[in-house]
């Protein structure tokens, strides 16, 4: 990642999001990140468009965003975002979701939601996720920039419902996100917002990024989804966000050991091992009883 210009004050940062449900980092990314981000990616864009309303039939989405690039996983454990999210999520947390998103031109507006509704906790609970949204194409109110309702992210469903009701509804509420390329802004999971439509010509490209605490199941399931040769490449960092940390105390453990341990070259699963030394012992008697009849 570019150097970051100027200081960054987590704790102020973490004011905003607790005061009204989101902050911006403008200085993300610079000029050499977002050209970096286009060029690992273009090889990956063409290949997969929504098939929902809420994926959006004309948006291309790239999933899995990590493990297609080194550019990618800087993004994924930039030290601010992980300083500021620490604020929030404690211990080992977790990487949920990692994904490009491409709004095309014609793409409609999302429903609105929450990013962590997924997870059955009372409103009023701590935010298990957070979501980070970052810009490669300026965010614009005519190209689909995401438009949030500043302070629900302390509402409960009663005052969601109250507001629902109210003249206008949610979408009078709703704020665009107009940010410039290379800026991103983090939000917990229970605040409000859609992804806008895109009334422009031209496509508008970002990427999201989504946490959730050490004991929350993720979205994307990055055991099965990023083969382990190309783990072992990441940073530990990176590898601890896709699951390879122990939440306090065994919570992650695989047949009772540390699970970075199964990075380990050579490393078998116990269960195989074992059941390989049981095929030996018996094949073992098998031939012994064989040897003794003949």
């Amino acid at each position: 990642m570019d150097k970051p210009t100027g200081s960054f004050d987590a704790d102020a940062h973490a004011a905003q999001i607790r005061e009204q449900g989101f902050t911006v980092i403008r200085d993300f990314m610079g000029a050499d990140a977002l050209a970096a981000f286009r060029a690992t990616l273009r090889p990956f864009l063409g290949s997969h468009r929504g098939r929902n309303d809420f994926e959006g039939f004309e948006t291309e989405r790239v999933y899995t965003l990590v493990a297609r690039g080194k550019v990618f996983e800087d993004l994924a454990t930039e030290p601010r975002l992980m300083a500021l999210l620490s604020r929030f999520l404690e211990g080992n947390f977790l990487l949920s979701a990692t994904h490009a998103i491409n709004l095309m031109p014609g793409e409609t507006a999302q429903d609105i939601h929450t990013d962590d509704g997924f997870y059955r906790q009372p409103r009023l609970s701590p935010a298990v996720g957070y979501s980070v949204i970052g810009a490669i194409d300026p965010f614009t109110a005519a190209n689909g920039a995401t438009e949030v309702i500043p302070g629900s992210h302390l509402w409960d469903e009663a005052e969601i419902e109250a507001r629902r009701a109210a003249p206008g509804g949610l979408e009078a509420l709703l704020v665009p996100m107009e940010i410039p390329a290379g800026a991103c802004f983090v939000f917990p999971g229970k605040l409000l917002h859609r992804g806008g439509a895109n009334r422009t010509s031209r496509p508008r490209l970002a990427f999201t990024n989504q946490y959730c605490a050490g004991w929350a199941r993720p979205q994307e399931n990055f055991f099965l989804s990023v083969p382990k040769e190309v783990v072992r490449t990441l940073s530990p960092r990176a590898q601890a966000l896709l699951g390879y940390e122990l939440w306090p105390s065994f919570m992650g453990m695989v047949t009772g050991s540390h699970p970075k341990k199964s990075l380990e070259p050579g490393w078998t699963p116990p269960i195989v091992a074992q059941a390989s030394r049981r095929w030996d012992q018996s094949t073992f008697r098998l031939l012994r009883k064989a040897l003794n009849q003949s």
